[in-house]
This record gives C-alpha cells, sequence and structure tokens, in this order.
C-alpha cells in the first residue's frame, strides 16, 4: 500500500517535579534543604531516512509520545531527564501544524531532523531556594508540561525521473523492464492506482530511481481520475519521461492534454523537461512508427521509438536517460516554510476564573495547577509563596473582575480558601 498522507498526534515528555526534602546526618548540625531537583522531559523530533518510502506505518501507529522526566530524590539528588523521541518518516515529507495550518518543515535530505516538540523544563527542589536570609525554604516547584500538537505529513516523492502517461500507455510495463518494481499490469485503464518506485542500475554502477505515477486524463488538475493526487510527486524530478502509447487514435492530442493538465497544476511543473518515449511499436509497421516519430520530432528533439514488452531500443533509450540523469541537476524547490515556535512553547501559564455558584470560584490552569499540587495547605511558608505566585499572575484581579466578594470561596486544585481582600 502506498500512502502518501498521514497525521499524528505527539506529546513531549512532562518535566519532572522538584521535591521538599531534609539532611539527617549525624555530625551535620542542622542539616539543611536537599531536595533534588525533577529532570527534564524528552524532545519530539522528526528525522528524515531513505529506509522509508511511504507513511503506511503512520496506518498503524498515529500517537507518539516522549519519556517523562523523573521527579527529583532526597539528598540534592537530580531526576533523570526523559529520552528524546526520534520519528522516522521519508526523505520527502513535508510537515505541517493542524491548528495553526503552516507548514513547519520540509524534509528533503537524508538524516534532516527537526525539533516538533520540546520537553518541559524540570521543577527545582527546595535546595535551590535556600538563601542566607532563608536557610529551611518549605516549597519546591512542579515541572512543566510537555508540548502537545497535530501534525500532518505529506510525502513528496524523492525521485529522479517522473513517468507521464495516459492511462494503458505502458508505464507500469516500461518501469518492470527496465527495474525490479513489479507494479500490477493489466489491460484496463488505471491498472495503477499508486505510485510505484522503481531503482535502475547504471553501467557506471550507481543507479536512480524512476517513479511510475497513475494516469492522467483531462480535467486531473480538477480532481478527475486518479492523476491529480499525485502531480505534486514530479514536481522534484530531474526530469519526465513521456510515454505516449502510438495505437491510440490521436497520440498528439493526448501528449497536448497531458501537458495542458500539468500547466494547470503547476507553471513550474510545465517547464520541466521530458522525454517522449513512443511506446508499442511492436504493434504497428514501421511506416506508421516512422510517421508518428516525425510529427514528434517536431515537439522535441528527444525522442525515442520504444518496446517496453519486447524491450526493442530500449537499451538506446537506457543510455540516452542515464546521460540526461548526469546532466541534470534536482530542481530546487521552495516551499515556504514558516518558523516554528510552537516547538518551544512550553509556557501554560495561562488560566481560566469560573463562577460555579453565589459564592464560589475556580481557578484552572495547567500552572496554577501544578504549583497548587506541590503546595501543603497545612504549611503557612508555602501558601504564603503560592499566593504571592497568583498575585504576580494577576489570578486576583481576575477573581476581582468576575465579581468576587469577600468571604467567597476560591478553589484551585485540592486547595480550598475564603477569600479576604
Amino acid at each position: 500500500m502506498f500512502l502518501d498522507k498521514a497525521r499524528i498526534k505527539i506529546l513531549s515528555g512532562k518535566g519532572g517535579n522538584g521535591i521538599v526534602a531534609w539532611r539527617r546526618e549525624k555530625y551535620v548540625d542542622k542539616g539543611g534543604p536537599a531536595g533534588g531537583n525533577g529532570g527534564k522531559g524528552g524532545d519530539v523530533y522528526l528525522c528524515a531516512t531513505e529506509d522509508m518510502s511511504t507513511l503506511m506505518d503512520f496506518q498503524y501507529q498515529s500517537v507518539f509520545k516522549a519519556e517523562n522526566g523523573e521527579n527529583g530524590y532526597i539528598k540534592t539528588q537530580h531526576g533523570r531527564c526523559g529520552k528524546d523521541l526520534y520519528i522516522k518518516v521519508p526523505v520527502g515529507t513535508v510537515v505541517r501544524d493542524v491548528e495553526t495550518d503552516k507548514i513547519i518543515a520540509d524534509l528533503n535530505m537524508p538524516e534532516q531532523t527537526i525539533l516538533v516538540a520540546k520537553g518541559g523544563r524540570g521543577g527545582r527542589g527546595n535546595a535551590c531556594f535556600a538563601t542566607a536570609q532563608k536557610r529551611a525554604p518549605q516549597y519546591c516547584e512542579p515541572g512543566e508540561n510537555g508540548i502537545e500538537r497535530t501534525l500532518e505529513l505529506e510525502l513528496k516523492l524523492i525521485a529522479d525521473i517522473g513517468l507521464l502517461g495516459m492511462p494503458n500507455a505502458g508505464k507500469s510495463t516500461l518501469i518492470s523492464a527496465i527495474s525490479s518494481a513489479k507494479p500490477k499490469i493489466a489491460d484496463y485503464p488505471f491498472t495503477t492506482i499508486t505510485p510505484h518506485l522503481g531503482v535502475v542500475k547504471k553501467d557506471t554502477g550507481d543507479a536512480y530511481v524512476v517513479a511510475d505515477i497513475p494516469g492522467l486524463i483531462e480535467g486531473a488538475s480538477e480532481g478527475i481520475g486518479l492523476g491529480h493526487e499525485f502531480l505534486r510527486h514530479v514536481e522534484r524530478c530531474r526530469f519526465l519521461i513521456h510515454i505516449i502509447d502510438i495505437t491510440d487514435e490521436n497520440p498528439l492530442k493526448n501528449y497536448e492534454l497531458i501537458n495542458k493538465e500539468l500547466k494547470k497544476h503547476s507553471e513550474q511543473l510545465s517547464k520541466v523537461y521530458q522525454v517522449i518515449a513512443l511506446n508499442k511499436i511492436d504493434t504497428l509497421s514501421d511506416d506508421i512508427c516512422k510517421k508518428y516519430f516525425d510529427e514528434f520530432k517536431k515537439i522535441s528533439k528527444d525522442v525515442f521509438l520504444i518496446s517496453a514488452v519486447t524491450r526493442e531500443n530500449l537499451n538506446d533509450f537506457l543510455h540516452f536517460i542515464s546521460q540526461k540523469v548526469d546532466e541534470i541537476p534536482k530542481p530546487v524547490i521552495k516551499v515556504d516554510v514558516e518558523e516554528d515556535n510552537a516547538a518551544f512553547d512550553n509556557d501554560d501559564s495561562s488560566y481560566s476564573v469560573y463562577k460555579v455558584d453565589k459564592h464560589t470560584y475556580i481557578v484552572e490552569g495547567g500552572k496554577i495547577f501544578r504549583l497548587a499540587n506541590v503546595t501543603d495547605g497545612r504549611n503557612t511558608e508555602q501558601l504564603y509563596r503560592f499566593q504571592n505566585i497568583l498575585k504576580s499572575m494577576g489570578v486576583f484581579d481576575a477573581l476581582t473582575e468576575a465579581g468576587i466578594k469577600e468571604g467567597d470561596t476560591v478553589k484551585i486544585g485540592h486547595l480550598e480558601f475564603n477569600y479576604l481582600f
């Protein structure tokens, strides 16, 4: 199965919480704070690899989560950082953020790697808050949350040559004759419904990649037929081989029709160099073949008469193609990639204030909720610190705007207190 679009959900690791702990050693007077810091959460990366040719793997797994950081330990021991997660994608994958609809990466080189979600920072233990004036801090910090994103992956095949032609022009037969690819071959239109890649070896020992694109018909650029789904795959080819079935009623018209669809899809694509291969010469007389050859010679200087079935003239044709692969460089396709600030934005300091009944208000928010979780309601020093954080974040102002009155109840996580001016 060939899959060229996929949607995945990624989650970077949450940072570990710091802890409140104390040194208790026999010969150390008054000990002191010894709470370690939490470890950083794992990052999520996308890495381009040549070992994959489709996005089929993401049909079976679509959620990817990096490892969380560990909480801090006693004796000022820091928690272990979460392992980074590397997700492999095929070379030629364009990455789009679904929420912002922005393209954030174009992975068109092997081993190219991009950070798509940074792990949360680990929280500090109480040992970090000790000062000459405050020698026994009774509080710590929670770790930051990771980043959750939905990404759309779109594969634009990286092939040296693209095969174009009407349905049943003989593209699949040709690619099976010149490479080890085994596409389905039959005598009805649209036998090929997904692209196929074939590796063709040259006389020099190296090789090039040929992509068999499903047949195009009139209106393909507007979504008619199958080919419109895969026109983007030929944008990055060095050049195109345009296969013409000369047994058709009007081969020249078919040639013009497909080029018209290429131009509708992309002006740049219509300018890509083409080699014309007049196929199925084994079924016609030499005079008719020469007639068509002369017609197409008026359009292009690079025209070949071949038979993919009998391999007639195939060696000379492949020799010419190999030379062109060496001569023509891969096109530079510019994809507008936008700066990906969302990959680094672990800030969850936003919050909401809700009035649930006449005298009760609830404050919700990632950072506030985590701070509440590590605040001991019986510890006056921790409560003072929590109150100062709420004030600096503007929570009290938001409660005032919501209409809170003195004596009303405020709930934040497991903490519940009366509001006093």
